[in-house]
């Protein structure tokens, strides 16, 4: 599903026009993306958790030359389901 099926079936699901649901969709997305800036989780029980994690610097190879490359450290997006997700998406 594209971003652009999401904010049709929204619509649809809400009863909104689709510039309305294009907003809250785009709101919901920035929200999370704000909150993961700041340190924060988001927690949407019965969804799942929205957290981000700290990956160590590392070294890679290069796969065409096989050179030896150094991979920063960085802080990275992760998304857990929750219990309800998982349940809907099982059966």
């Amino acid at each position: 599903m594209t971003k652009n099926e999401l904010i049709a079936k929204v619509a649809e699901n809400a009863g909104l026009s689709k510039v309305s649901a294009a907003k809250a969709v785009e709101g919901v997305f920035d929200s999370i993306a704000q909150a993961l800036k700041s340190g924060s989780d988001v927690r949407v029980v019965g969804f799942g958790t929205f957290s981000t994690v700290n990956r160590k610097a590392s070294e890679g190879r290069n796969p065409r030359t096989g050179e030896k490359i150094k991979i920063k450290a960085a802080r990275l997006p992760k998304f857990r389901a929750g219990k309800g997700l998982k349940q809907q998406v099982a059966h």
